[in-house]
């Protein structure tokens, strides 16, 4: 599992970092902020501005994808080193951080939007840009904000605090934090300090223990129970909650997995469940084949499958460009759209959720 190009982390100033072999590295994919911390403009942020093309999670969600800010506050650190991820995680150093060795959430936060204007600045004198669009999405606070760049967020000790101080900020609508589920402890934390995000995202992609340790490859012996208690816990939390299924075609498909899928779900009983092809893109070529990429009609035809063992589930929508098809807990109280900012109102167990966040 450990790759000869794996890298120490380094220390500068006190604080959790980049060596200089991996700065130059991840400053060739992504904008560096501060000590740890990235940004990137995906191909749907380009492509709102440049063609009026939206991502599946506009389709599905109502998020603002010109106004979006894809990041990570922990760039090149992460638990797991799966087979599947197109980013360069054979760079990831695997460590965990200190309170005392981060950078503050509010340097983070005003240093993301400063070099995501770097980064959009040149979209500024494209003729397939309406400068109009341009001005507005390049002087407004981001409204969307993608806690899923690279790495794991929640190694990042401030996650809580970053994402309450995202909420304090006028003009944020929505924020995804998308995670592997190796530590449950962040989850309850953020119940407790009422500090969950908008949306939140779990990664389930093995149906067991032995396919997880071959697909996900956790550094932790009991990663598959840390997964497993993780979903556990996801019933309590007061958020919008996703199970993130990527699918990798003839190794994570079998017909005899669809009913071990189910009962996972059934444990974890998200709102709602994203059937994803695996994308062969980026790093993961070097670890997969094209063959194992899904097209849509297959992956329609596996969500059917699954829907079959799932009967408080329903077909709720789908993205053939993006290879993915969206089910939805039939008992969920969100409605799909997000409409307005996130709330600052405790959403504690068996609080009111106001309507315009997404709730039925």
């Amino acid at each position: 599992m450990e790759s000869k190009d794996r890298q120490q982390d380094a220390k500068i100033d006190g604080k959790v970092s980049f060596n200089p072999r991996q700065r130059e590295k991840w400053e060739k994919v992504y904008g560096i902020v501060g000590h740890h911390s990235a940004v990137h403009i995906c191909k749907w942020t380009k492509d709102s501005l440049t063609s009026a093309t939206t991502c599946y999670k506009n389709k599905f969600y109502g998020i603002d994808t010109h106004k979006c800010a894809e990041m990570t506050p922990s760039a090149a650190w992460c638990q797991e080193a799966c087979v599947f991820c197109w980013r360069p995680m054979e760079w990831y150093s695997r460590t965990s951080m200190e309170e005392e060795e981060v950078d503050e959430p509010a340097y983070i936060i005003d240093s993301v939007v400063e070099q995501r204007k770097k980064l959009l600045s040149g979209f500024g004198g494209n003729a397939n840009v309406p400068r109009e669009l341009f001005d507005n999405v390049f002087n407004s606070f981001p409204s969307h904000w993608a806690i899923s760049l690279s790495g794991e967020p929640t190694i990042y000790p401030l996650i809580g605090k970053l994402i309450s101080e995202l909420r304090s900020r006028e003009g944020v609508k929505s924020i995804f934090l998308v995670s592997n589920g190796q530590d449950s402890s962040v989850f309850l934390k953020m119940k407790k300090e009422d500090s969950l995000p908008t949306q939140l995202y779990i990664s389930l992609d093995a149906p067991n223990e032995g396919l997880f340790k071959r697909i996900n490859r956790s550094i932790y012996d009991d990663g598959w129970e840390r997964l497993l208690a993780t979903l556990r816990l996801l019933p309590s939390l007061p958020t919008r909650r996703v199970i993130r299924y990527t699918l990798i075609k003839g190794l994570n498909d079998k017909e005899e997995h669809i009913e071990e899928y189910a009962k996972l779900y059934n444990i974890a009983k998200p709102d709602y469940i994203e059937v994803k092809s695996y994308m062969f893109l980026g790093q993961s070529r070097k670890r997969l084949v094209m063959e194992n990429m899904a097209d849509h009609d297959y992956i329609r035809a596996f969500s059917e499958s699954l829907l079959s063992h799932l009967p408080d589930y329903e077909w709720r929508n789908e993205e053939e460009s993006s290879r993915i098809v969206l089910l939805k807990r039939k008992d969920s109280p969100f409605k799909d759209i997000i409409r307005a900012p996130h709330p600052l109102h405790s959403l504690r167990e068996g609080a009111e959720k106001p309507s315009e966040w997404g709730v039925q």
